[in-house]
């Protein structure tokens, strides 16, 4: 979890900052190359470095990291230390950097994964892997944006909160909540009285508010993307889906997607 904000020194130039990825498939940069408002967010700041982007060699000296991805290898860790080292603000974005995300579902099997990749040992190494877990459990992290892909609007909101050092309010509250605020039907209604709708649990009973319940809205069930909410009841959770009739062990395995660090 963000256990502390920093301000921003006062400078004669933008604050400097570097894009770094972990173990991910670069998704949420991505996601942030196709929002239309981006060079605006980044006016802000002097982008020294986007792994996405150069060859150049990570630079030694810069205010702002923006991280992506799980931690997987012990060179990760040297790598976090050293950019916490330096930076005075850290910024992880994506499931995978705030929980683990889909990487950690390597958590306890990690030999097993890679040998069903690598299946010729010698084209690999396990001495150097981990299981695979968050940002947040190597160095002290400021801002976390979950989410997979992240929201750009929420980035950027982010991004100038931190320049200015603000702290946005990390919600809570389960998703479940947000939905009744916008008058959605509950999934598992839909799913009732809608059979075509997708037959798979729906996590917005536990899952962090904050993403508006977009996929709700359009007709999917939450995926649980945003990481557990802190005020999240899981064992009641789980006695719903058993009033539903439904299995719980599919609902655990659901949110094992993007939560399995929880075992690390």
């Amino acid at each position: 979890m963000m256990t502390h904000a920093t301000n921003m020194p006062a400078r004669s130039s933008r604050p400097r900052a570097i894009v770094v990825s972990l173990a991910s498939d670069f998704g949420c940069q991505i996601q942030l190359s196709n929002f239309p408002h981006l060079l605006e967010s980044l006016d802000t700041v002097e982008l020294l470095y986007w792994q996405l982007l150069v060859t150049a060699p990570l630079p030694t000296d810069y205010d702002i990291a923006i991280i992506e991805g799980a931690v997987t290898t012990g060179e990760h860790i040297e790598l976090l230390q050293q950019i916490r080292k330096v930076a005075q603000t850290v910024i992880v974005i994506g499931a995978c950097a705030c929980t683990g995300g889909v990487p950690a579902l390597a958590v306890g099997q990690l030999e097993k994964c890679v040998q069903s990749v690598y299946e010729d040992d010698t084209l690999t190494t396990i001495s150097d892997c981990l299981d695979p877990r968050p940002v947040s459990r190597v160095i002290v992290v400021d801002y976390e944006i979950p989410g997979c892909p992240i929201d750009p609007e929420e980035f950027s909101q982010v991004l100038q909160g931190a320049l200015l050092g603000v702290r946005k309010r990390v919600r809570r509250e389960p998703l479940c909540g947000h939905c009744k605020i916008i008058e959605a039907p509950c999934f598992y209604y839909m799913q009732a009285v809608a059979p075509s709708l997708p037959d798979t649990p729906c996590l917005g009973l536990v899952t962090q508010a904050g993403c508006g319940a977009l996929c709700i809205s359009r007709g999917r069930p939450c995926t649980g993307c945003r990481g557990i909410a802190e005020d999240a009841n899981l064992e009641s959770a789980r006695n719903f889906i058993r009033s539903q009739g439904r299995s719980v062990e599919e609902f655990d395995a659901a949110l094992a997607i993007y939560n399995n660090s929880e075992k690390v």
